[in-house]
C-alpha cells in the first residue's frame, strides 16, 4: 500500500516542490488548500491574497495530477490567532503569528482534518529536516533539525511542535536551497516557479499592523519619553550578587520606568500599538540619532524611548520563561529544576544563533546570554539548540 501524504498547498512555490517531490517519492499525495481568513470587519487590504493563491495551488495540482481541496479554517484562525493576537497587544506583549500559525492551525486543526482523510502524513513547504532516533526499546524519538540551506532555515517558526506532531510530518525542501526548489518549478512547469515568497501574516498576507489593530483596540493618546543613556537606571555596575539566582532575576526583570527621569518630546495613538526596538512610526524628529522603543507602559499609556540602537535600555543579558509557557521538542532532554544545559539560542527568526545557558528553577526558566541582546521583547519566542537541532522553546515573559 502506497503511504497517504497530504500536503498544505498554499499557492507558493516552496508548497508545490514538495508535492512534487512526494508523487516522485512514490507516496499518494493530495493537495489541500487552508483558507484562513474572510473576516471584512478586520480590513486589510483590498488586494485578496488567498484567492490567487488557491487558484495557483490549483493549477499546480492539475499539472501534478493529484487530488485537490480547499478546507476552511477561518473560525479556528480567527479564534486561535487573531483574537490571541489583540489579547497579548493589548496587555503590552508582542506575539509572533506565525509560530502560533504553526503550533494551532497547520499542525493541529490542518493535521486531525488530514489523519481524519485516512492519511499517513502531512508535510509543508518549509525549510527544516526531520531526523529520527531508534531507541532501545524500540520506540522512536524524532528531531527538529535546521535546514540544509541555513539562509532559509525555518526550524524558529516550528519551535513550538511536539513528538507527536513531528512524528506525522514530513519536510520534503529541507535539504535543498531556495535555488534548487526554484529550478525544480521551473524545470517540471510549475506554474509558482518564479513567484515571490509571502509577506506578511502567515496565510492573510500583507498587514500594516497599526491599522489592523485599531480595528480592535482603541486608539487612545499618550506621551512619548526619551530616557537618557546615563539616566540612574543604567548605573548599577557596582551591584553584587551573592548567588547565580539572585543575579539571573535582576538582570531579567524589566526596569520600572517613570516620566520624571526622562523628558516628554511626543504623543503617540496608543502604547498597544508599539514593540520594543521599535524606531518607524514614532514620528518625533530633532535627535541626534533615531528614537528605538525601551518600554511601553500599557497601564499608564506611556512610551519610553532612547537615542541609538547601543542605548543600554535596549540590550539585556537574560530572559526568563514562566513555566506554562515552556516547551521541549526534546522531551527526553527537558531539564529537571535546578538543571543547567549550554545551549545555542535565539530571540527572533534570522537572529544568527547566540551562546547561552539555561537555569531550571521553581516557576520557569532562564536564558542567560555570553552576550547583551537588544530588545528581548515580550511575547515572543526564544529557541534552543544543541548543534542543528532546536530542542525547545518558550515566551519570552
Amino acid at each position: 500500500m502506497k503511504k497517504k501524504v497530504i500536503v498544505g498547498l498554499s499557492g507558493g512555490v516552496d508548497s508545490s516542490v514538495t508535492a512534487y517531490l512526494l508523487k516522485q517519492q512514490g507516496y499518494e499525495v493530495i493537495g489541500l488548500f487552508m483558507k484562513n481568513w474572510h473576516d471584512d470587519s478586520v480590513t486589510i487590504s483590498d488586494e485578496c491574497p488567498w484567492l490567487e493563491d488557491s487558484n495557483d495551488a490549483l493549477i499546480v495540482a492539475d499539472k501534478l495530477g493529484i487530488p485537490f481541496q480547499t478546507v476552511d479554517l477561518s473560525v479556528e484562525y480567527k479564534e486561535r490567532i487573531v483574537d490571541y493576537m489583540f489579547n497579548e497587544y493589548e496587555k503590552g506583549r508582542t506575539p509572533n503569528p506565525d509560530v502560533l500559525c504553526n503550533r494551532e492551525i497547520k499542525f493541529d486543526v490542518f493535521l486531525k482534518i488530514a489523519l481524519g482523510l485516512g492519511a499517513d502524513y502531512v508535510a509543508t513547504g518549509h525549510y527544516c529536516r526531520k531526523g529520527t532516533i531508534k531507541n532501545s526499546d524500540g520506540t522512536e524519538t524524532y528531531q527538529l533539525l535546521a535546514a540544509a540551506d541555513t539562509n532559509k532555515d525555518q526550524s524558529y517558526f516550528l519551535c513550538q511542535l511536539s513528538q507527536e506532531q513531528l512524528a506525522k510530518t514530513l519536510f520534503p525542501i529541507g535539504e535543498l536551497t531556495k535555488p534548487e526548489v526554484r529550478k525544480i518549478a521551473a524545470d517540471n512547469d510549475l506554474v509558482t516557479a518564479d513567484k515571490k515568497d509571502s509577506q506578511g501574516l502567515c496565510f492573510i498576507g500583507k498587514v500594516r499592523l497599526p491599522e489592523f489593530l485599531q480595528q480592535k483596540l482603541k486608539p487612545k493618546k499618550g506621551v512619548i519619553v526619551e530616557v537618557p543613556a546615563s539616566a540612574e537606571y543604567y548605573v548599577n555596575g557596582t551591584k553584587t550578587f551573592t548567588e547565580k539566582l539572585e543575579e539571573l532575576k535582576y538582570q531579567s526583570e524589566k526596569i520600572a520606568y517613570s516620566k520624571d527621569k526622562g523628558k516628554i518630546v511626543g504623543e503617540h495613538s496608543g502604547a498597544h500599538f508599539f514593540t520594543i526596538g521599535q524606531r518607524k512610526g514614532l514620528d518625533v524628529g530633532g535627535t541626534k540619532e533615531p528614537l528605538f522603543v525601551l518600554e511601553t507602559d500599557v497601564n499608564e499609556n506611556v512610551i519610553y524611548t532612547g537615542q541609538g540602537k547601543s542605548h543600554p535600555g535596549l540590550l539585556r543579558k537574560t530572559l526568563f520563561v514562566n513555566e506554562k509557557e515552556l516547551h521541549w521538542v526534546r522531551e527526553d532532554l527537558a531539564l529537571k529544576v535546578d538543571g543547567i544545559m549550554t545551549v545555542m539560542a535565539r530571540i527572533r527568526y534570522r537572529q544568527p544563533l547566540q551562546k547561552a545557558t539555561l537555569y531550571r528553577v521553581n516557576g520557569g526558566l532562564y536564558v542567560d546570554f555570553d552576550e547583551k541582546q537588544s530588545a528581548i521583547t515580550e511575547g515572543q519566542f526564544v529557541a534552543w539548540y544543541i548543534e542543528d537541532e532546536l530542542i525547545g522553546s518558550g515566551v519570552i515573559s
